[in-house]
């Protein structure tokens, strides 16, 4: 069985690419930093895990994933390699998104980031949902 569940901040917002074809499709590309349990001489220490997720799932990170947000995620390790232009080979490891969603209230990603709160936010700890995700929603 291959499964991954992780749980990490976004190093950098979600770079994603539309490819054309039959279908246009979303490819999104992004890192999360995933703390060690244990520390290293006394100092925190994270894996940097390259993470790719494709069609609407690609989009919903396009549209609501920014640096520093903590986030998890299901899918599955795939590995690969290819040949650089300098002719070395390299060798891949991607988690291949399956889930995401939030791991925090966004009242907690403003704090934990610096941001200050906007008169929007009710403190309820709960998101504002925007409009016209309606199709998005696993409920209606």
């Amino acid at each position: 069985m291959n499964k991954v569940i992780l749980m990490g901040r976004l190093t950098r917002d979600p770079e994603v690419r539309y490819f054309q074809g039959e279908n246009t499709t979303a490819v999104a590309r992004y890192t999360l930093a995933v703390d060690r349990r244990f520390k290293h001489d006394g100092e925190a220490t994270a894996d940097f895990i390259n993470c790719v997720a494709f069609g609407r799932a690609a989009e919903f990170a396009e549209r609501y994933f920014r640096q520093g947000i903590r986030i998890v995620i299901t899918g599955r390790i795939q590995t690969g390699s290819y040949t650089s232009r300098d002719g070395v080979k390299v060798y891949t490891t991607d988690i291949v998104v399956e889930e995401q969603e939030f791991a925090e209230s966004k009242a907690a990603n403003d704090r934990n980031s610096g941001s200050s709160r906007t008169s929007s936010d009710a403190g309820d700890g709960f998101m504002n949902i925007p409009d016209g995700i309606d199709e998005e929603l696993p409920f209606s």
